[in-house]
């Protein structure tokens, strides 16, 4: 009796766990599978895929430095300090009494710390600013000995004369950068959407090839035994039915075939757009934007105002400025100019230091004047004239290939909307053509040969509407990449820039 419950018990416990078991594949097979139109697959690729993770992050990048470059045009406010420094050593002196040098013990402790708030000014190149100080130092030993030394304020200038004035191109150039970083943040998630569109096709293609190897493998079967049956009533030949006999194999061949290759494509299009590698996906076709007209000298003007490339070619051209400006001042003298007021004092106590603070005023003028350098600095000043040459003339190239690319992208994709119509015509008079001749071959109206051709223009007719749907979007992502510009809604593209 204990051992028949003992066992009841267990089948119970057995059936709960293949149903738990039963249900968590049924949850987990529900999850992974998804059916997706040529839309979804680009907002996900936009959203999930690591190319897109990568354009963002590059665009963040380039936002902090722009971020740095604007900290950096404000007041900043500096510590400077020491705030402990113990010295006990031997140190050389000169002894004015024997004179001579000799070493002698030395003991001190020193503190110091500086206070300073600063601006650049970028019409000039110079630096304000203002600052307070306060130091202190003990000598041990037989003179004992401790001073206090303060600048309770000072107002000063730092400028380099006749020099580089780096904020001034910063100025220039910074901005550039940023807003070049924005449009090629837009560029690589439409680069990132055509991408993603060859994926989709790749798909689409396996999956259409499939769904017409299903087919041709359902429809050999019945024919073949036809076939037969024709066959017993010497209505066609031996030769005849290995022939269908031949299709059949080649049929069941071909579906093999084609569910490895939907098998590949579909792990292709998850692992792109990073869902579960065991997503099952089943693919809408799209259908195409009617009556929409691009007119090459409009997008070659949209290309002009969005495409970032002209910004990176106006980037290097100034850059290239920059560096000819630089080494052109660096060829010649150089001079600054460094000059503060303020007040300072020195006791022996921390109370008396900011008592009565005397005027302090310091000017310094420096000089350097190369006299030989054999001819260094003209080198590098010619030889960044040269470069300024090759970047102009490079971004005059760079210029022309981009309106060759727009040029022929517009005359693609207006072609692709007249062959799209075309290869949709044909892959309806295919399918028409091949079941009405299955239908003459089955009363006996229609050879083997004729039956192979039509199934096999049907094929080819699927194919050539896939590719030219594929070669029709591909061109109009391609336009969107170049313009950055949405055709269908008759609007610049917008992202959201604010990415996390």
């Amino acid at each position: 009796m204990k051992y028949t419950r003992k066992m009841k018990y267990t089948r119970l416990l057995l059936l709960f766990a293949v149903m738990v078991r039963f249900g968590l594949t049924t949850v987990s097979a529900q999850q992974s599978e998804i059916t997706l139109d040529l839309q979804r697959t680009v907002e996900l690729a936009n959203d999930s895929s690591l190319s897109a993770f990568r354009a963002k992050n590059m665009y963040m990048a380039s936002y902090w430095a722009y971020r740095s470059y604007r900290a950096a045009r404000l007041p900043s406010l500096t510590l400077y300090t020491t705030p402990l420094r113990y010295n006990r050593d031997f140190t050389r002196r000169y002894d004015s009494g024997q004179n001579i040098d000799v070493y002698r013990r030395q003991q001190s402790l020193y503190s110091y710390g500086n206070l300073a708030a600063q601006q650049n000014f970028d019409l000039t190149g110079g630096t304000f600013f203002v600052d307070t100080e306060l130091g202190y130092i003990r000598n041990f030993g037989d003179q004992a000995r401790a001073q206090f030394s303060s600048v309770p304020i000072r107002v000063g200038y730092r400028q380099d004369l006749l020099g580089y004035n780096r904020f001034k191109w910063e100025k220039k150039i910074e901005p550039l950068k940023f807003e070049r970083a924005k449009k090629e943040l837009i560029v690589n998630l439409e680069a990132t959407a055509e991408t993603a569109s060859g994926y989709f096709f790749d798909l689409a293609m396996a999956q259409a090839e499939y769904e017409l190897a299903v087919e041709n493998q359902r429809n050999s079967e019945r024919l073949y035994q036809i076939g037969e049956e024709r066959q017993k009533i010497a209505s066609i030949g031996q030769s005849e039915l290995l022939t269908l006999k031949l299709d059949r194999v080649n049929a069941r061949n071909s579906l093999q075939n084609a569910e490895i290759q939907l098998k590949r494509a579909m792990f292709a299009l998850a692992a792109y757009l990073n869902l579960d590698k065991n997503t099952r996906i089943t693919l809408q076709l799209p259908d195409y934007p009617k009556d929409i007209l691009v007119d090459v000298d409009n997008a070659l003007m949209l290309a002009k105002e969005n495409n970032p490339r002209y910004l990176e070619n106006k980037q290097r051209v100034l850059e290239s400025r920059q560096t000819l400006d630089r080494t052109r001042r660096e060829s010649l003298f150089s001079a600054g100019l460094s000059a503060s007021v303020g007040f300072n004092q020195v006791a022996s106590t921390f109370r008396d230091v900011f008592r009565h603070p005397l005027e302090q005023d310091i000017l310094a003028v420096t000089l350097t004047v190369p006299i030989v350098d054999w001819g260094v600095r003209k080198g590098r000043y010619n030889m960044a004239k040269n470069n300024l040459n090759i970047t102009e003339l490079s971004a005059q190239e760079n210029e022309i290939r981009l309106e060759e690319d727009v040029i022929m992208t517009v005359g693609d994709f207006s072609v692709q909307q007249q062959m799209i119509r075309s290869a949709e015509e044909a892959m309806e008079l295919a399918k028409l053509a091949q079941d009405q001749t299955q239908e003459r071959f089955i009363i006996g109206k229609a050879d083997i040969n004729s039956l192979t051709l039509s199934t096999n223009r049907r094929q080819q007719a699927q194919r050539n509407y896939i590719s030219a749907l594929r070669n029709y979007w591909q061109s109009y992502f391609k336009l969107r990449r170049l313009t950055l510009y949405d055709f269908e809604k008759n609007r610049p593209i917008e992202v959201d820039f604010n990415v996390k």
